[in-house]
């Protein structure tokens, strides 16, 4: 008999700018992450003693972010200290893969009852703290993948030139993501998903990432941000059009959710929102680096059965405007229903909290639509994506 695996809650915290200065750089990413899995269990009233185990991404896994995390922030907000946590890193899917790993375990019967998240402080450990300038790649991937690999931004770029999207067209879709993120905030639409938190300058209650006053005008006056004359000659189909205005923004932030089996929510007469339908992860290429969410889609279409067109909300993940436009130029979905709230373009990429932060909105936007589906897609450094399909209850 396969086990169910249900969505109880989700939050997450506003989104704030990573740098010096923004709204939660005073916060320790241990206290933000604490914040966060307290309000959690708070608002579904659960004994944190019966959690079987919390699971965390976490990318820069170095200095404040260095001692696994999840653990320190659970012991941090007080709860019980039997309760074990680990750390998961799939780059930017981190968070996504944390709620994969939970749901594995609960339909294997390991578990009942598993918090999956994440939590990134950018202001606090720039991103590439845990590198400290070494050779990531080795000999082996040097030689197979010679002349080299790319940084994001470069694949970015060359994400934009296979598909023949121009500068306008990036950056219309990131004036678009402010735009519909400003429209959700302003509607109310983030209240219910986000917790506050407490910092030294004060309570934080609602995002500061988002600009509603983009236009495309003022993005084309920004230089790209990515631009190398030592690749012009290797690459050059490239237009360099990727700025830090169609890019998504580098961020603080955490995210949490409460997932368990449907006869141990029956048990407790707790009311679950959502079950975890599908997952996939694979690989593509790690040159390209940003595609990989569309063989993922492929993946979990198959293994579920459904078409596009079954699924009421998208989420595609907003690392670089070229990311979610080269997607919808290959599947051709209805625009409406790819990042209707906007993206990390807006409302920042906080890289482990992104795919607990996406699945977040995700939930909460399908319950005010009523919609069945929802499907969660995230490109991933090295060439790899995950894919979730949830559907609501």
């Amino acid at each position: 008999m396969s086990v169910e695996v249900v969505v109880v809650d989700a939050v997450r915290t506003p989104m704030g700018h990573g740098r010096p200065g923004g709204a939660l750089a005073g916060v320790h990413p241990v206290d933000l992450l604490a914040q966060t899995l307290a309000a959690l269990l708070a608002r579904t009233g659960v004994d944190p003693g019966i959690v079987d185990d919390v699971l965390i991404g976490c990318v820069s896994q170095a200095g404040e972010q260095s001692a696994t995390p999840g653990r320190m922030a659970w012991l941090a907000a007080g709860l019980p200290a039997h309760v074990p946590a680990a750390t998961i890193d799939r780059k930017c899917g981190s968070g996504q893969q944390a709620v994969h790993f939970a749901a594995q375990a609960i339909m294997a019967g390991c578990c009942d009852i598993v918090v999956a998240g994440g939590v990134e402080s950018m202001s606090r450990v720039p991103m590439g703290s845990a590198r400290m300038d070494a050779d990531p790649y080795g000999a082996g991937v040097a030689a197979r993948f010679a002349p080299g690999l790319v940084p994001q931004g470069v694949a970015a770029e060359l994400v934009a030139a296979r598909w023949k999207l121009s500068r306008t067209e990036m950056d219309e879709y990131a004036v678009r993501s402010h735009e519909l993120a400003a429209r959700a905030r302003d509607a109310g639409a983030f209240d219910r998903e986000i917790v506050p938190v407490d910092t030294p300058s004060g309570r934080v209650t609602r995002d500061e990432t988002i600009r509603p006053g983009s236009t495309v005008e003022r993005l084309a006056e920004l230089r790209p941000a990515f631009a190398r004359d030592d690749l012009a000659e290797r690459f050059p189909e490239i237009d360099w059009s990727v700025t830090a205005g169609n890019s998504s923004q580098i961020t603080d932030g955490a995210a949490a959710l409460l997932l368990m089996s449907r006869a141990r929510c029956e048990e407790l007469g707790l009311t679950p929102r959502a079950r975890i339908g599908w997952m996939a992860a694979c690989g593509d290429d790690p040159l390209l680096m940003l595609t990989a969410p569309i063989p993922a889609t492929r993946m979990i279409l198959r293994r579920s059965g459904l078409s596009l067109d079954e699924i009421g909300h998208i989420e595609v993940n907003e690392a670089f405007a070229s990311v979610p436009l080269a997607w919808m130029a290959e599947f051709g979905p209805d625009p409406a229903a790819v990042n209707p709230r906007g993206g990390a373009i807006a409302l920042g990429h906080p890289l482990g909290a992104s795919g607990a932060r996406l699945m977040t909105t995700m939930l909460h936007a399908m319950e005010d639509e009523g919609h069945r589906y929802g499907l969660q897609l995230m490109c991933e450094a090295g060439g790899m994506a995950n894919a979730t399909i949830i559907e609501r209850l």
